[in-house]
């Protein structure tokens, strides 16, 4: 990503759109152009927005590293819910960026104290759903007995 804040007023919008593709490219590869393509026959003009200021003025800037704005996207996404589809492809760009499942867990576990546990619970399967296309599951272990269980 870029160290340095661009001057998007400089380039023109294929330019921006290029660099942006690169940016969704690193960040969520094949899942992020599906994206991009599923709204080519409705709405192109949505899908070069997503590339060219989501991710090639907004994503690459340099205040945050590509993990924290996952897990701050991922946050965003299951307060929100209704948005299992993107976070599904968020939950990806998540791994492709750094972030461990274990790691993402948390996260959505977290979110169930500001978001509520139906929408860390929708957002924990959706995350579930990604795991196991990867190969990934079981994540972590499982808690241990305390002590009334003894």
């Amino acid at each position: 990503m870029s160290d340095t804040v661009k001057d998007t007023g400089s380039t023109t919008r294929e330019e921006r759109f290029e660099h942006g593709l690169k940016v969704l490219d690193q960040v969520d590869g094949e899942a992020g152009r599906r994206v991009v393509a599923a709204l080519g026959d409705i709405n192109p003009e949505l899908g070069h927005q997503i590339v060219a200021w989501g991710f090639g003025d907004v994503y690459d800037r340099p205040g945050l590293a590509p993990r924290d704005r996952q897990l701050v996207t991922l946050g965003m996404l299951t307060a929100l819910g209704g948005c299992e589809t993107q976070l599904e492809v968020h939950v990806s760009a998540s791994l492709n960026v750094g972030l461990s499942p274990e790691q993402i867990v948390e996260a959505l576990l977290h979110s169930a104290v500001y978001c509520g546990i139906p929408k860390a619970m929708n957002a924990t399967l959706v995350a579930k759903k990604v795991f196991a296309e990867r190969g990934l599951l079981p994540v972590g272990q499982q808690p241990t007995a305390g002590p009334a269980a003894a």
